[in-house]
């Protein structure tokens, strides 16, 4: 790995060409944080998707491009003098020091429960109203509802055993079925909403990230859906035309590939 030396001459390089590129690009010139900001959004995706595939090399790659983005954006804050790069590390850094104070202090913590715990009351502290403060709006519903649940638990407010939420679980599916039988879309939908968010809560007290989990299976069924595809064309067929039991033969052996 890079010497810390090496390290700083290159993120100086990555700032020189950040200048240049705002100072000559006709592209780069016109850029503004909102038209910056849905590029962004797909960098961090692709970041995910890279991850999840343990692609290191990719992981490298879109690390980089995420980095760009950083630099990019302190960019514009410094042009209109609201900030700039620095202020986003050393920034960080008092948010770091101040939130850690079982490193940078006198306070004793005895597990990660108890560092979590403490960085959510010192966020409250900090001024924040609310511990759910932090959760921005336009998260995915799966992953917010992940993010909410690991927030509120941060100052106590959880399940003490998996079976608990389990059993929560269980009630909130039941309740699901009741409704079911009533017909009402909109009393079905909110039930539906109450299953969910108890499988995330679940996941958690499983020690899984249901994002993740959920994007594992996402990427299993479309591995298996494509094969199927692949064999049926071989077949001379169209899916359309060929029955449930033919489909669920070459599904059987997607499995095992």
């Amino acid at each position: 790995m890079n010497a810390r030396s090496e390290q700083l001459k290159a993120i100086d390089r990555l700032l020189t060409i950040m200048d240049e590129l705002r100072a000559e690009c006709p592209w780069d010139k016109k850029q503004t944080m909102k038209t910056l900001r849905h590029l962004t959004i797909e960098e961090t995706y692709e970041l995910g998707d890279a991850i999840l595939d343990n692609d290191l090399e990719e992981v490298k790659k879109e690390l980089g491009d995420l980095l760009l983005h950083i630099f990019f954006y302190a960019k514009i804050g410094s042009e209109t003098k609201d900030f700039d790069i620095a202020d986003v590390a050393n920034g960080i850094s008092e948010k770091l020091i101040n939130r850690h104070p079982h490193i940078y202090g006198d306070v004793k913590v005895k597990d990660e429960e108890e560092v979590k715990q403490n960085w959510e009351n010192i966020k409250l502290q900090e001024g924040k109203k609310s511990v759910l403060e932090g959760v921005p709006n336009s998260l995915p519903a799966l992953v917010k509802a992940n993010r909410i649940q690991e927030k509120v638990a941060g100052v106590g407010f959880d399940w003490e055993q998996p079976e608990q939420v389990f059993e929560k679980l269980k009630e909130e599916l039941a309740e699901l079925q009741d409704e079911l039988v009533q017909g009402n879309p909109d009393r079905i939908e909110s039930e539906f909403g109450d299953v969910l968010f108890s499988m995330v809560n679940y996941a958690r007290f499983l020690d899984i990230n249901p994002e993740n989990a959920l994007e594992r299976t996402n990427k299993k069924f479309i591995k298996r859906f494509q094969y199927l595809e692949q064999k049926a064309k071989a077949s001379g067929k169209t899916l359309k035309e060929m029955t449930l039991a033919e489909m669920d033969v070459f599904w059987e052996e997607a499995k095992q590939v």
